[in-house]
């Protein structure tokens, strides 16, 4: 099966070089569910690539009739962050000229509906097919109203066009898929969303964190918060559907590394999860087990950041993955001074119990930077 590859102008530089978007589109034989997958929204996290660029040439070894839907790859989604650099690091968390983390820029349809709640009696006695129809019809037509304001005389600054870009391709889709990593050291786990526990275990993770608490800005939010937000509303109006709309964001180990650990547990679990959803139909998948998976899920709200408290280098710190009691030593930072008296230790100790989920890859902290994360 080949793909229909497009290349999309994203951005002219100064120099008057463009950066642009590549898309990799699978079309199977019979017409079914649509997946979009990217990777690498934040510049450091490069492991999502490695994932699709398997899976890329998996699907070159499947017939189309082995795909029901459709697959849209996108590598590389954000070439602005993937460029920077800062000697031989790769941070690209934000959009230094605007200040903007990139994956908290993205339109929510929720924040500018006009009245959800009109809109979900209306649809109270249709089929839940028809109902999903006429609210992404509802959607897009909002957004669309966006290129007004793009391609108007005054324009829009770069991430509102490059949110539109990305969501453009991906706002019609039934399954969205993220891929990140941590910024710094951190597990293979996803984040999730309410009432989609029972799809997680398809990515055969053993760790999930669920979003409890979002805004709608990042990527993920963006797109599936609409869809959360008219099924509570339904659910009020004495109507229980839940769509077969679903978010993820996979984040699959270190930053600025492809760890191939990291990346097999990637692809083996969006093969798993897209043969569980019916898409594909392939010899020995969905795996016999995925039924039977074993997660751990966690809230996010149950995350607690430990942030140094005096400046100096990070010393007999916990390892990323270890289970903690409150009252443990988690960290040591040695400082030094300016006042003539001799180097200082300070011990950092747990508050709670909880998992070390992520770490920072620079020992050297200035007060109040991030060390390592934990959840309860």
């Amino acid at each position: 099966m080949q793909p229909t590859i497009s290349t999309i102008p994203l951005r002219q530089m100064a120099s008057g070089d463009f950066l642009s978007l590549q898309l990799y589109k699978f079309t199977g034989a019979y017409p079914g569910k649509k997946v979009y997958i990217q990777s690498n929204l934040h510049g450091a996290e490069i492991a999502g690539n490695a994932v699709i660029h398997q899976l890329i040439e998996f699907l070159l070894t499947l017939n189309d009739t082995d795909l029901i839907g459709e697959i849209w790859l996108v590598p590389v989604c954000n070439p602005m962050g993937t460029n920077t650099r800062i000697h031989h690091f790769s941070p690209g968390r934000y959009c230094l000229y605007e200040a903007k983390d990139w994956n908290r820029i993205f339109w929510d349809y929720e924040k500018e509906a006009d009245d959800l709640a009109v809109f979900a009696k209306s649809q109270l006695h249709l089929n839940s097919e028809v109902v999903k129809q006429n609210y992404l019809a509802l959607v897009q037509q909002k957004f669309n109203k966006l290129l007004e304001k793009i391609n108007s005389p005054s324009s829009v600054p770069y991430t509102e066009k490059f949110r539109y870009k990305l969501q453009s391709l991906s706002l019609d889709a039934d399954y969205l898929i993220d891929l990140h990593s941590s910024t710094n050291q951190g597990l293979n786990y996803l984040y999730y969303f309410p009432n989609r526990e029972e799809s997680a275990k398809y990515f055969l993770l053993n760790f999930g964190i669920l979003l409890d608490e979002y805004d709608g800005d990042a990527f993920d939010e963006a797109f599936i918060k609409p869809w959360l937000a008219l099924e509570k509303y339904l659910k009020q109006l004495g109507r229980n559907i839940k769509f077969d709309v679903e978010a993820w964001t996979l984040e699959l180990g270190m930053g600025m590394q492809m760890n191939p650990d990291s990346v097999a547990k990637g692809i083996l679990g969006i093969k798993n999860y897209l043969a569980s959803k019916g898409l594909l139909k392939i010899a020995g998948f969905p795996l016999a087990s995925s039924e039977s998976h074993k997660m751990t899920f966690r809230a996010r709200s149950q995350i607690k950041k430990y942030y140094a408290p005096v400046g100096g280098m990070i010393q007999a710190r916990v390892e990323l993955g270890s289970e903690i009691k409150a009252g443990e030593k988690l960290y040591q930072i040695l400082s030094f001074n300016k006042a003539g008296k001799l180097p200082q230790l300070t011990n950092i100790y747990a508050e709670q119990d909880g998992l070390v989920y992520d770490v920072a890859t620079n020992q050297a902290v200035n007060e109040g930077e991030f060390v390592l994360g934990v959840i309860n």
